[in-house]
């Protein structure tokens, strides 16, 4: 028996429709046992995403990006996230709209992009799959200073650190945003070693 044929969906109303849609969702799931159960979920749908971690494999650095995040801080993060480059798809290929984030952001042009794994970040109420990269840059390949897009709201720092670093900065907490702690440690395991 698949998923879908546990799942009959009753009800979707639409709660909000301003950045992204949140909705409210009411649904028979039929539970391991047989006995159907109806339920209620507000699901938010932000489109998917992709991340990307620029590494260099001589300097034993990567390229992170440094900015305002408005949830965190409504949650009691009195600080700026550290976080990995990051966009919105955007009716994009995952692989062209990171090679564009990454050069928006942290200023790189990089070439070649290698897709590490995809993941669902909070899958209990988003429905946004984040598709994760990581690619080798070298000074030649910076074409700009990153920083953004100011239209969008974006004020960004860039930051190469080394893998070290950066993995010190996830065990103190100065790191606290999972795609980045899970893009660090790949690298760590799979670049780095």
């Amino acid at each position: 028996m698949s998923i879908s044929d546990r799942v009959r969906v009753k009800d979707v109303r639409v709660l909000s429709d301003e950045h992204y849609v949140l909705k409210s969702v009411t649904f028979d799931y039929r539970r391991g046992d047989g006995a159907w159960q109806t339920l209620s979920r507000e699901v938010f749908d932000r489109g998917n995403a992709a991340t990307l971690l620029p590494y260099n494999l001589a300097a034993r650095s990567v390229v992170l990006v440094r900015q305002f995040r408005l949830p965190p801080f409504l949650n009691g993060h009195d600080d700026f996230m550290i976080e990995a480059a990051a966009g919105m798809l955007d009716n994009e290929t995952p692989e062209n709209r990171i090679r564009a984030e990454a050069e928006e952001e942290t200023g790189y042009r990089l070439h070649h992009v290698h897709k590490v794994f995809e993941a669902y970040m909070s899958p209990g109420s988003v429905t946004e799959k984040l598709h994760f990269f990581v690619a080798e840059y070298h000074s030649s390949m910076r074409v700009g200073n990153g920083g953004g897009l100011a239209h969008e709201g974006e004020d960004i720092e860039v930051l190469e650190l080394s893998i070290d670093e950066a993995r010190a900065m996830i065990g103190d907490g100065r790191i606290v945003d999972a795609k980045t702690i899970m893009l660090v440690q790949y690298a760590a395991l799979h670049v780095f070693k």
